[in-house]
């Protein structure tokens, strides 16, 4: 009796994991590597719009050879040479000055390294403008800023985001009731900016109430206990907080309850009810988590304009924030701070965008990071 040998197959090791992270590494590095790119080029293109085409370096010679002017006059530490000798002697300063400045190489070579030392937010001192506290250091005039930024638009704006998606979600409940056309008909005026509202509520409420100050963060002198400090922050807060709330409130809420109404007339949402859930159960299953990636963007969004702050409605509230930073420095052809401003926003506007891409496949599994791959 003959025995006929079979072989059998050996199962071969699954692969897929191994595949799964090469795939999320090599989307990782492209990413990373992409919004670099733009960041430097974003960042590249500011330098170049600041500085006016070297305009503003022009600008700056002149006022270089202005305060050795002044200087040498007031001073008359040259007034024993001829006339000739002593716009030689200016001139010769002034030069020694350009080159400690690097005004003395070419406007591309002098953009390039003025762009690589942004990227790390390695740009000296502001050329004009000085921070209440004194510094002049652009990295801590930034940092001095943005704690008054994030208290003031970070507490209302993230308060008006959730309060907003509360509200339209009540207001998809309720149909045509009264309350949706009053925030319906109530939309139209959250169209113009919350420094018009504010220019408004200050002739109100401080100019003829007397209810309420000015402007400023805090009461001058500062009150000298913590207890005091935090009242008189929260009284300084209302009208800013109350102008953010009127240009945003109304428009936003009737746009996620327009939002909302879409999702709700869905055919699933429809099946749900006829299976009896509750209207709580469907707006948690059927409305938000489908919506998810959409209030997760705009959250985030939101995240990155607190950096930057409103410049215009910081100076008429005069509330010292990264805004009105910005706006003075502009004002005042201020490169360093202006660039500085916008590499910060740059950074967080990347690092937003990259984590995105990985909640987004967290909270709705139809989205898969590296889309480009082949799956399964």
């Amino acid at each position: 009796m003959t025995t006929a040998t079979e072989t059998i197959p050996s199962t071969p090791v699954s692969r897929r994991p191994a595949g799964t992270f090469l795939r999320l590494l090599k989307f990782t590095a492209a990413r990373l590597f992409s919004l670099f790119v733009t960041v430097v080029i974003g960042v590249f293109l500011t330098i170049l719009i600041a500085n006016m085409g070297g305009y503003v370096d022009t600008i700056r010679r002149a006022e270089i050879r202005e305060g050795i002017m002044v200087r040498v006059n007031s001073t008359n530490i040259l007034d024993n040479l001829s006339a000739e000798d002593r716009l030689k002697r200016i001139e010769d300063m002034a030069r020694l000055e350009e080159k400690r400045l690097g005004l003395d190489q070419p406007f591309m070579v002098r953009t390039v390294k003025y762009m690589s030392n942004a990227l790390t937010l390695n740009l000296g001192r502001a050329q004009k403008m000085s921070s209440d506290s004194g510094s002049r250091t652009v990295r801590l005039i930034i940092l001095e800023r943005l704690a008054p930024t994030l208290i003031l638009f970070g507490a209302s704006n993230i308060l008006l985001f959730a309060g907003s998606i509360l509200i339209a979600l009540n207001l998809s409940r309720n149909y045509g009731s009264f309350l949706d056309r009053v925030i319906v008909g109530l939309a139209p005026t959250s169209s113009a900016p919350g420094w018009f509202y504010g220019l408004f509520l200050i002739v109100l409420f401080a100019g003829v109430l007397r209810l309420l100050p000015f402007g400023g963060m805090v009461d001058a002198p500062p009150p000298p206990n913590r207890f005091d400090y935090f009242l008189s922050l929260l009284k300084h807060l209302v009208l800013p907080t109350v102008a953010i709330a009127l240009s945003t409130l109304f428009l936003s809420t009737y746009n996620w309850r327009t939002f909302f109404l879409i999702f709700s007339s869905e055919d699933y949402v429809e099946m749900a009810k006829a299976k009896g859930l509750t209207s709580r159960d469907i707006e948690r299953r059927y409305i938000l988590r489908p919506t998810l990636p959409t209030i997760i963007t705009n959250f985030a969004l939101i995240l990155i304009f607190l950096w930057t702050g409103a410049p215009i409605l910081e100076t008429v509230f005069n509330w010292p924030g990264l805004g009105r930073a910005l706006f003075q420095a502009v004002g005042l052809f201020d490169i360093p701070v202006i660039v500085g401003s916008t590499v910060i926003f740059a950074y967080m506007l990347a690092i937003t965008v990259f984590i995105l891409d990985f909640v987004f496949a967290l909270v709705d599994p139809r989205v898969k990071v590296g889309s480009g791959e082949n799956r399964q």
